[in-house]
């Protein structure tokens, strides 16, 4: 066999795998016929050698070793002692299945193995790449760098759309246009990161949500990470993904094995949103457990902006009353109930109730609020530990550092070594007997500092070891109760990939409760991730983090979208604004099911506007935000344009929030139509091409619009 063939319901992968020769994504892309072979796409491939270059083309190879000779790209490099540097693979064998395939690569110089597994949906068109590196020396083998895939892309894809950041700032987005040389972006926070989001698009130049070629490649991995676009001197493009690893990292004894994490890619010729529809396909398929996806996604109410660390039993049972009052179907108590923890400064470690808090224990307050009808829910951040707690100065050998190096000050805490079996045994313990003592359904999982020093107690470095501790804590935390969800947060979204999601159940998307903030986060974070796993959360009027106020209307619109949330002082709040939160939370409950099952449709705006939709898959039904972030230059907005409906069906229209809204200056076509009261029925051919005109609003309004088949 000398090419792998996998086909999908849009798109096909073809890889060079002849034996004794290099393997190589030879193409990528729109479905190719049946009639079309490996051998003729080769073919029409074939490069010359330049003057000024080497006197052939040099080729390209998945893992672009040191052994092809290139001058410009390295995706692999390895050493004993120096020496065994010059590894070249050789396809050795290849395996198909109806839609995944192996590739087996050896190198009999260095004595190294490679192995790629791809696998590519057929219901999504997503692709999976792994790879495993194994040493059949005789002495051990030093791996400095590999990335999962080198892969070539088409030359066509000259835009660059990286993901960026800071802590309440996640999931921005940076479109440049390719140059040559490189592209790099790096992380070593030893967690997924704020900065570095581990994924990148390659798109054509006019390619937007709705329309034009678009690959997009995510590293599932929580961790360290490098992500890379090169364009080489004679214009080829590669981009290549994969764990960043420090110095001395992996060293591989004979025998061993390395396994680098998962790159999830998708194709799409349908723009950004298309892309975006296969991924949330894949999270959802692929990932989350099918009992979770089954269950509706409880409307969550969170303690931490209105107790911070002053706990007091009878006030968190009087907001648990009111948050079952108005809707909340789960209560959730953050940082404060354990140990010594009156402050960011003490306990963490010391994951036992506070005697002094909760003198008669936590039953009291799970009972009262399991009593309400709700689900109870707590928080941990399981791999951290204060210098001041029973624990480090029990256990000071733990933490992860580096010899002879000062620690670096991060919120007055340090970095447990979860990859040393009496530590993850201690976390699983105390976490277990939390649970097993109490009905707790849900577990807000935590972690707010970077891993400046990864060193273990030997002085190596652990973080990828560390990365896989946690996946395995987390699973064991999840086997021996299969009932609890499981939240993924740090410090915000600096932990929502795809590696996470495979052990966890919902991502908390950012610390920043500012709606303005989380309309553009929301929206950077839904290019890979599905809604109903976005904690989207109604945070106070008066925002901690910006010093902004903002109306209820629009906090619990910009929360309504996604996994329903709420995270304020209901003790405090004005009467007229819990009533619209009430009404809110209703109303996201009855459209809970499109939300959290439709496809997703993000449209292209004016900058002072942000616009999406979430459309049923047999689009009957559809809900639409549309956001007026700032003011506008023109008197009135232009067109909605809805996407994703049926043009030969016609649709009722009407407006569903806020209630009972009128434009600025009566009659818009909002009151005309009767929009927020009866509504009015159109085609959906008529609703996709002519568009509906805006109402002039002032900023920071959102208005949602349903759209029922009629």
């Amino acid at each position: 066999m000398h090419h792998l063939r996998l086909d999908a319901v849009d798109c096909t992968l073809l890889i060079a795998c002849a034996p004794g020769a290099s393997p190589f994504l030879l193409y990528w892309g729109p479905k190719l016929g049946e009639h079309i072979s490996g051998e003729e796409v080769e073919r029409l491939s074939l490069r010359q050698g330049m003057h000024g270059v080497a006197d052939v083309s040099l080729p390209l190879s998945l893992a672009m070793e040191a052994g092809l000779g290139h001058p410009m790209v390295q995706g692999l490099a390895a050493h004993r002692a120096g020496k065994d540097w010059g590894s070249l693979f050789r396809v050795a064998k290849v395996v198909t299945g109806s839609h995944s395939g192996k590739i087996v690569c050896r190198d009999e110089q260095t004595r190294l193995g490679l192995e790629y597994n791809f696998d590519l949906e057929p219901d999504s068109g997503v692709l999976r790449i792994a790879s495993t590196l194994t040493n059949y020396g005789a002495a051990p083998l030093d791996l400095n760098e590999m990335a999962t895939a080198c892969l070539e892309l088409p030359q066509s894809m000259t835009d660059i759309i990286g993901f960026t950041g800071r802590w309440t700032q996640e999931f921005g987005r940076e479109r440049i246009t390719r140059t040559s040389g490189s592209y790099v972006r790096e992380n070593r926070s030893g967690r997924t990161s704020h900065f570095s989001y581990p994924a990148l698009l390659l798109a054509t130049a006019d390619t937007n949500e709705s329309a034009g070629e678009v690959y997009g490649l995510h590293l599932a991995w929580s961790g360290n990470h490098r992500l890379r676009v090169d364009t080489l001197t004679d214009g080829r493009l590669i981009a290549s993904l994969g764990a960043l690893l420090f110095p001395g990292e992996i060293r591989l004894a004979p025998g061993e094995s390395y396994a680098s994490p998962e790159i999830i890619g998708a194709y799409s010729d349908r723009g950004f949103s298309g892309l975006s529809r296969k991924f949330h396909q894949h999270v959802r398929s692929r990932l989350l457990r099918p009992e979770m996806r089954a269950k509706p996604r409880p409307v969550h109410y969170n303690t931490w902006e209105a107790v911070y660390f002053d706990h007091d039993t009878d006030k968190l049972k009087q907001l648990a009353t009111k948050a079952a009052d108005i809707g909340v179907e789960r209560f959730v108590l953050d940082d404060g109930w354990f140990g010594a923890r009156r402050n960011d400064l003490a306990g963490l470690g010391d994951w036992v109730v506070s005697e002094a808090v909760y003198p008669e224990g936590l039953g009291p307050l799970v009972d009262h609020v399991t009593g309400l009808g709700m689900e109870m829910g707590i928080w941990f951040e399981p791999e951290m530990v204060n210098p001041d707690s029973d624990l480090y100065r029990a256990h000071p050998d733990w933490v992860l550092g580096a010899e002879g190096v000062d620690q670096v000050p991060f919120r007055t805490q340090y970095v447990l070594d979860i990859s040393r079996k009496e530590v993850a045994d201690y976390l699983f313990d105390r976490i277990d007997a939390v649970l097993r003592d109490h009905d707790i359904r849900y577990i807000k999982w935590d972690m707010n500092r970077d891993l400046s020093h990864p060193g273990g107690l030997d002085g190596a470095v652990r973080a990828v070891a560390q990365v896989h501790a946690l996946y395995a804590l987390l699973d064991r935390v999840r086997s021996a109760h299969p009932q609890v969800e499981i939240e993924s947060c740090s410090s915000g979204g600096a932990r929502a990939d795809m590696g996470v999601l495979a052990h966890s159940d919902r991502v908390w998307t950012s610390d920043s409760n500012d709606a303005l903030d989380r309309q553009n986060i929301q929206r950077g974070a839904s290019f890979f991730l599905p809604p109903e796993i976005l904690g989207c959360h109604v945070g106070p009027a008066h925002c901690h983090v910006t010093g902004r106020r903002i109306s209820m209307a629009m906090r619990a619109a910009t929360a309504l979208t996604g996994h329903m949330g709420l995270e304020l002082n209901l003790l405090t709040e004005r009467e007229a604004d819990l009533a619209q939160l009430k009404s809110a939370i209703a109303l996201h409950k009855r459209h809970r099911t499109l939300l959290h099952d439709g496809e997703i449709y993000r449209l292209d705006t004016a900058p002072q506007h942000l616009a999406s939709g979430i459309v049923a898959r047999d689009k009957s039904e559809a809900l639409f935000s549309f956001c007026y972030m700032t003011g506008d230059q023109h008197v009135l907005p232009g067109r909605l344009q809805f996407a994703g409906l049926d043009p030969v069906r016609s649709y009722h229209l009407s407006l569903i929030w806020p209630d009972g809204w009128q434009a600025v200056k009566a009659p818009s076509l909002i009151e005309k139509l009767d929009l927020s009261g009866a509504g009015a029925v159109f085609s959906g051919a008529a609703l996709i091409q002519a568009g509906m005109q805006l109402p002039h609003a002032q900023p920071e309004t959102c208005l949602l619009f349903h759209l029922k088949v009629a």
